[in-house]
Order: C-alpha cells, then sequence, then structure tokens
C-alpha cells in the first residue's frame, strides 16, 4: 500500500483527501495544518492524523486536536505528496519534498515550472508515468483539455478559441469579489488558461479570455474550435459520449439549464458535498459547420480536478495499469458516470 500525504485541507484538498481514503491501493498518511480552524476540527473528528509545525502544537491541543506529529514526521511517513496548499505555497514547499526525497503532485495554482509536466489524464497520462513532480491543472483548464483532447484524438484539432465565465469565489470565500460586477480577469491580453492548456497540447493553437462574474457555484466555457476535416454533430456527440468524464445534459428534456439546478441535481444525487467531477456540456449548444466546433459547457471548480489527483497519484507512484483501467478505478471509486442515467 502507497503511503500518501496531504499537504493542504481546503478545497480541493479536503476532497482529495476523502478520495484516497476510499482507495484501497493508497494509505493517507495524513494531512498538514497550519492553523486548528473547524476543518482541523471536523478532520480529527473523522480520524484524519494532523500534522503541525512544532511551534502550533499547544494551539491545536488548546482546541482540542491532538496532532499525530510534525511536519517533518510527516514528510517521513509519506511515499508520495499531495500540495493542495494555497497558491503559491506549493513552490515554496517544493525544497522541503525534495530535501526529504518525495516525489510530490502539485496544482494549477501553481506555476508551471514547480513540476516536470502539467497533467491532464485524457491528453498526457503515459507521458506521467513515473516521473517524480507533477502539476495537475487548473479547475477550467482541466475541464478545457478534458474536451480538447478527446476531439483531438477523434477529429484532430488545429485551433481552439475559448471564453472563460468564472465563477468570482467558492462558496466559503466570503472575502472575493466581485459582487455586483462583470470584470475582465486579465488586463493584459489573453487568460492563463489557454497557454496552460498549451503547455500539454503544444501543436494546437489556443486563445483563451476570460471574465468573473458574481457566483459561486460553477464556471462556464464557451468553446469554438476548428479540426482537420468536416464532421457533423452525431459525430460529436458520439465521440463525447464515450468518455464518462463528459456528462451530456439535453436542458429542454431534462429542464436542467443553468449552474444552480446542475448543482441542485447533484445534491438530489446525494453526491458528496454536490460535486460534480464532469464535465457538463450542454447538448443543445453543440454546433457544427464543416471543420468548426462549438459548445458551452459548465465545470465546478470544487472538484473538476478531483480525478486528475488520483490519476497523478497512480502515475507518480508508477502503478502498473494501463490508462484506461486506471481511469476506470478512478471513476468508479467517485461514481462517475452515474449521472449519466439520471441525465
Amino acid at each position: 500500500m502507497i503511503k500518501v500525504g496531504l499537504n493542504g485541507y481546503g478545497t480541493i484538498g479536503k476532497r482529495v483527501a476523502d478520495a484516497v481514503l476510499k482507495n484501497s491501493r493508497f494509505q493517507l498518511v495524513g494531512i498538514v495544518k497550519y492553523t486548528p480552524d473547524y476543518s482541523s476540527k471536523m478532520a480529527f473528528k473523522k480520524g484524519i492524523n494532523i500534522y503541525v509545525p512544532p511551534e502550533k502544537w499547544r494551539d491545536f491541543e488548546s482546541q482540542g486536536v491532538t496532532p499525530k506529529g510534525t511536519i517533518q514526521e510527516f514528510l517521513e511517513e509519506s511515499s508520495i505528496i499531495i500540495d493542495a496548499s494555497p497558491s503559491g505555497k506549493g513552490f515554496a514547499n517544493l525544497s522541503l519534498y525534495k530535501a526529504a526525497g518525495k516525489p510530490a503532485i502539485f496544482q494549477g495554482g501553481e506555476k508551471p515550472e514547480v513540476a516536470e509536466l502539467s497533467f491532464s489524464t485524457y491528453c498526457n497520462y503515459d507521458e506521467a508515468v513515473g516521473r517524480k513532480y507533477l502539476r495537475v491543472v487548473s479547475c477550467n483548464t482541466t475541464g478545457l483539455l478534458r474536451i480538447l483532447c478527446v476531439l483531438h484524438k477523434e477529429f484532430n484539432v488545429k485551433r481552439a478559441r475559448v471564453l472563460v465565465i468564472r465563477r468570482g469565489a467558492d462558496p466559503k470565500e466570503d472575502a472575493r469579489g466581485p459582487i455586483n460586477s462583470i470584470k475582465l480577469e486579465s488586463v493584459e491580453d489573453v487568460s492563463h488558461h489557454g497557454k496552460d492548456a498549451m503547455l500539454v497540447l503544444p501543436n494546437v493553437k489556443i486563445i483563451s479570455q476570460a471574465v468573473v462574474v458574481p457566483t459561486t457555484l460553477m464556471h462556464v466555457q464557451y468553446l469554438d474550435v476548428e479540426v482537420a476535416t468536416p464532421v457533423i454533430k452525431e459525430q460529436v456527440t458520439e465521440v463525447l459520449s464515450r468518455y464518462a468524464r463528459i456528462l451530456l445534459v439535453d436542458p429542454k428534456k431534462t429542464g436542467l439549464d443553468s449552474t444552480s439546478k446542475l448543482i441542485e441535481a447533484a445534491r438530489d444525487f446525494l453526491r458528496s458535498r454536490n460535486d460534480i467531477y464532469e464535465n457538463v456540456v450542454f447538448e443543445n449548444s453543440i454546433l457544427v459547420s464543416g471543420n468548426s466546433i462549438s459548445l458551452i459547457q459548465a465545470i465546478h471548480q470544487e472538484s473538476i480536478v478531483v480525478p486528475e489527483n488520483m490519476d497523478a497519484l497512480y502515475a507518480v507512484a508508477g502503478v502498473k495499469l494501463p490508462l484506461e483501467k486506471v481511469v476506470e478505478e478512478t471513476d468508479k471509486l467517485l461514481g462517475i458516470g452515474g449521472l449519466k442515467d439520471v441525465f
């Protein structure tokens, strides 16, 4: 059993921790926490080991949380680290992992230079196997690459233009905005999503722009994709429907025409934390004309990267399974594909 340590227990970290706990191939050593907040107490009550800086030990004990050990002990006991700390902190942690000789998986909030490879399962899993340091790309980039790599495999994508309509904050982030505005994400030129995606798909020209809107539920993306040869809509929908992590939804038949309704459906389906691991593609939005494919998809930013983090674990650990089996195990573990039967 491969021992996994998790540095960070926020939006992504707590979801990844739950996924690791479900997988019999891996053992969750514990999590690193720096502040004895409510999430520390909840993790402690769930029986998750908590490792802290030595100088914070008494602070945790005063809140009823007995640490398992120090960060140094955490590093010694872990075989692989998943770093889910706040953006920028992972790069600072890299030297700790290198000094301890531990491989690590980082998140998309870090600069690409933090790892040997920016990772997206459908695109470059085989290239990731055996690497010591991987970076799972951001939520929006993960959703973008899933679609593009599937289309590229089948139809040879030449270029893509993307408009990302970003949620303003995660539900708990009450200090972020905007509150009553739609704001350009970047005043430079293009957004980082296309640049990040081209690290994984270097032969495809991807241009992305983004706006930030006052909602907390999901991102929405509009994609305009040019492929090598003419296609028809039926070909596109048939290809997308083969993949469990891509969920085609017909708003006319289901009534699911908004992000709020999608989250409510996930609640009704009893998904943990209302998580939607799949790209939700609105089927009526798929328009095909000659070599051009356009579509609109919704991306649940809190959970979309969890499957890729699990796949990255398989790759770094060198689990001897082909890509199809790795994806199958992760999808089954998280219940991915079950919503297809409902929608």
